[in-house]
């Protein structure tokens, strides 16, 4: 799989040099270039409030709240870092995350919460992108971008709904793989005990479901305002209804993509696309995705520095209970 990724990261990073030589103009470069100076700021806060409100929507995937918030934060941080790197990292994000909560809670909820939130995150994009499909119809935008929407909704339809019906029907235990990479859980009772805690989640905790789907929901929404706040910094004329629908799609396109680190390449070609169908402009869309890569870029950073941080205490710190 990693030698999957690694190609895929090849291919991405061969694709954003054809356009920035094909479709990058100077103008286009320096709209990118005057973003970098004190503007940068606002590039990369916005997404704390974001990040802040994904984690919420973390919180409520427990059964009950025992892991403080701001270790919820380093631990989300972290592990999205690791998950853009994993065509380079030797372990994935999710594990991280695990790994972060190591003191406070045991490896089966640690586990199920991650499960729970990768599946409420997903299903928070597909009404997300559903919104994103409306606001494209109410814009009269190219009927080809609508029905590129209409097929990446059907795709994380079928992929959420897929997913929380494994979880549901208990039928997590037939990929017990996922726990031997942890090494502390027998596999086979491992993986009964995961479909037991994710069943018990389902069917007792409808509300903290809602809530962490409302949250992440929340987040994807305001990420449409990060947007158009980029727009805006660019210098790009658009309304907040253009940025839902570049949000929306730039969502969508990463769902597919998720075989590709940080959907490198397969992101700025559907942005590219996008602008020009919106009529901003193919060079402007490629100025926004190099903004968007700077910003990903800082965040990275700093979520290796948690990790780097946060491995360097827990080794005084005391496990807890398996």
């Amino acid at each position: 799989m990693r030698v999957v990724r690694s190609l895929a990261t090849v291919a991405g990073l061969a694709l954003m040099v054809i356009l920035i030589v094909r479709v990058g103009s100077d103008e286009a470069l320096r709209a990118t270039a005057r973003a970098l100076g004190w503007r940068s700021l606002l590039v990369c806060l916005p997404f704390a409030l974001i990040m802040a409100v994904d984690t919420l929507g973390w919180r409520y995937a427990f059964a009950y709240d025992r892991v403080p918030f701001l270790r919820l934060v380093a631990a989300r941080i972290a592990g999205e870092a690791v998950n853009v790197m994993t065509a380079v990292a030797p372990v994935g994000g999710d594990a991280i995350k695990v790994w972060f909560l190591r003191p406070h809670v045991p490896y089966q909820e640690s586990i199920a919460s991650v499960i729970v939130a990768k599946t409420t995150i997903t299903l928070s994009q597909a009404l997300f992108l559903l919104i994103g499909v409306m606001a494209a119809v109410a814009l009269a935008v190219d009927a080809r971008l609508v029905r590129a929407m209409l097929w990446l909704l059907l795709v994380e339809l079928i992929g959420a709904g897929g997913f929380l019906a494994v979880q549901v029907a208990g039928s997590v235990s037939r990929g017990a793989r996922l726990l031997s990479r942890v090494k502390k859980l027998d596999a086979l009772a491992g993986a009964e005990n995961l479909d037991r805690t994710l069943q018990s989640f389902y069917r007792r905790e409808w509300r903290r479901f809602a809530l962490s789907v409302g949250f992440h929901l929340l987040g994807w929404l305001m990420g449409a305002l990060e947007t158009w706040l980029f727009l805006r910094v660019l210098q790009i004329p658009a309304s907040l209804t253009t940025a839902l629908v570049i949000e929306t799609l730039g969502s969508a396109v990463r769902f597919a993509t998720f075989f590709v680190p940080g959907s490198l390449g397969a992101l700025e070609g559907a942005n590219t696309a996008a602008f020009a169908a919106l009529g901003l402009g193919a060079p402007a869309g490629l100025a926004f995705s190099l903004l968007r890569r700077l910003r990903q870029v800082v965040w990275i950073g700093l979520g290796v520095l948690v990790f780097l941080l946060a491995r360097a205490r827990m080794r005084l710190a005391p496990e807890a209970p398996a």
